[in-house]
């Protein structure tokens, strides 16, 4: 059983960075194409980045469309995601998720094979 795990969340103010990491439990993250989800409270689950298998393709919310920076390093079997200029409006909890059917992503959660616990993450203004 594939297991993900992410870290990196916390407190920060407006207009501050942070980086969130998800470490890949079974050495094959090369085998998937990843994702970052978020889901703030009382609302649903929402697509934030995704990155192919090759990791030359990303596709990204509109809302954090360059502000947030997704990536990847295999062979530390992690996947990042670098948040900037951070706002209030950000604050929830973010998931990892990776897909092992479909090489370039998807934007659906339910396409998503496996998920990590989440990281919150909280905003100030």
């Amino acid at each position: 059983q594939v297991q993900l795990a992410e870290s990196g969340g916390g407190l920060v103010q407006a207009e501050d960075s942070l980086r969130l990491s998800c470490v890949v439990s079974d050495h094959t993250l090369s085998a998937y194409a990843m994702a970052w989800f978020r889901q703030a409270p009382g609302k649903q689950r929402e697509f934030v980045a995704t990155i192919s298998r090759s990791g030359v393709r990303t596709d990204y919310a509109d809302s954090v469309k360059g502000r947030f920076t997704i990536s990847r390093d295999d062979v530390k079997n992690t996947v990042y995601l670098q948040m900037n200029s951070l706002k209030s409006e950000d604050t929830a909890v973010y998931y990892c998720a990776a897909i092992t059917w479909l090489r370039y992503g998807s934007t659906r959660s339910n396409d998503y094979d496996y998920w990590g616990q989440g990281t919150q993450v909280t905003v100030s203004s």
